[in-house]
């Protein structure tokens, strides 16, 4: 089986999106939102973390699981709250509006941050 994506991700339509872009795309998805439930989903070797910086998370403690991982993580905001999220842009390969991320997310999930 494929590595997993881990999505970080709390928007029940971003949720839903995600699970049947990964599931058309053929790419096993996983979805966390606690510091602890990323942890263990790391077990899993996720190959992208998928982190959606509008959600209200506590960072430190979500990119402190993160650290030293391994995956990719693509951050995605709005354009609204772009500088709000600004301090978490550098602790990710890419960041993207969730516009983009909407209509990038197929290749994004089959070919990660790369693309």
């Amino acid at each position: 089986m494929d590595a997993p994506v881990l999505a970080v991700v709390s928007d029940l339509f971003f949720v839903a999106r995600i699970r049947e872009t990964g599931r058309l795309a053929g790419v096993p998805i996983e979805f966390a939102r606690t510091p602890e439930q990323i942890a263990a989903s790391l077990g899993h070797a996720p190959r992208l973390v998928l982190i959606d910086l509008t959600a209200g998370y506590d960072y430190d403690r979500v990119f402190a699981a993160l650290e030293g991982a391994g995956p990719a993580v693509l951050g995605f905001t709005t354009h609204a709250l772009a500088r709000q999220t600004q301090p978490w842009h550098p602790r990710c390969a890419r960041v993207v509006t969730k516009e983009t991320l909407t209509q990038a997310l197929p290749r994004l999930l089959r070919e990660g941050v790369k693309a």
